[in-house]
């Protein structure tokens, strides 16, 4: 299998989270304006509408190979971010025993940890370039790989 193949799976595996996710927050922003506004941010439901649509034209990018150098350093900066304001600090929900509250301590450490290491995967990309197959290569923007 081409090294062009690769890459054109991992783009399709790498934008399925961002396109998904997006649409949703597009959809119903609710919750995440919720986790955004607790964590302090303003403008809450606005900023949700901008993650989304951020995540879901990004996502979209990467899956069709458009501007990927670009946009794979905007995803990892994006993915940290989001992994540092969001996961890493404990969460402690009144009235929950303290056994669910290290379970859902425990899934917010693993996002932190899923937002880490998708950020180098975007950097990966972003070195790397999206491939042969892709709007990037039949436009010239580069060399495919």
């Amino acid at each position: 299998m081409s090294n062009n193949v690769i890459i054109l799976i991992a783009r399709i595996l790498l934008s399925f989270m961002f396109i998904f996710a997006g649409f949703g927050k597009v959809a119903d922003p609710a919750s995440t304006a919720g986790m955004i506004a607790g964590a302090g941010l303003p403008a809450s439901t606005a900023l949700a509408y901008l993650a989304g649509l951020f995540e879901l034209a990004t996502g979209i990018a990467v899956l069709v190979g458009f501007q990927v150098r670009i946009v794979g350093w905007l995803l990892a900066v994006f993915c940290v971010f989001t992994g540092l304001v969001f996961h890493l600090a404990p969460v402690n929900v009144p009235d929950f025993p303290a056994a669910a509250n290290g379970w859902i301590n425990g899934l917010n450490f693993v996002n932190l940890m899923k937002n880490i290491t998708l950020a180098g995967a975007y950097i990966m990309l972003a070195t790397n370039g999206a491939g042969a197959y892709s709007l990037d290569a039949r436009r010239g923007a580069y060399a495919a790989v």
